[in-house]
């Protein structure tokens, strides 16, 4: 019975982490839940460059920029050449703002608004689509540093 329970508990601990990998997003929220496949863009250089010059993006896929810490952000769509929906995200794991549809090669600045810490990028019209909006949270690694309201 004892080795029972600790095999049980062995798979519960690597259910959950299968849920929680570098390049794996979860989301969740009064729609249902979703698993996006994605590129992590941590670093200045990762993120200047971000989806420039992409032809697609799979559906389920993304970018997920990582900031060192909580700040205000623009985005915009210069060399960019497919639509794309951003999602804001502060430092709990909780979307803050999604702008839908953002077109490609468009100079103008998408502010994301303060205390961003992570955006997601993925295929423009996916966020409405799904219902992601203002309220959904996110779990991913990078928000185990702080108070993330959807742990690991």
């Amino acid at each position: 019975m004892r080795v029972l329970a600790v095999l049980c508990a062995l798979l519960w601990a690597g259910q959950v982490l299968a849920n929680c990998a570098s390049d794996r997003v979860s989301m969740r929220g009064e729609w249902g839940e979703a698993r996006f496949q994605v590129e992590l863009a941590d670093t200045p250089q990762e993120r200047s460059r971000g989806l420039m010059f992409r032809e697609d993006l799979p559906t389920m896929s993304g970018m997920l920029f990582v900031y060192e810490y909580p700040q205000t952000v623009s985005f915009w769509m210069k060399n960019t050449l497919i639509p794309l929906d951003m999602i804001f995200v502060d430092r709990t794991g909780l979307v803050r703002g999604v702008h839908h549809e953002a077109i490609p090669g468009d100079l103008t600045p998408i502010p994301g608004g303060r205390d961003i810490f992570a955006v997601l990028e993925i295929n423009g019209g996916l966020s409405r689509r799904m219902g992601i909006s203002t309220g959904t949270q996110m779990r991913h690694p990078v928000f185990e540093g702080g108070p993330a309201i959807w742990p690991c």
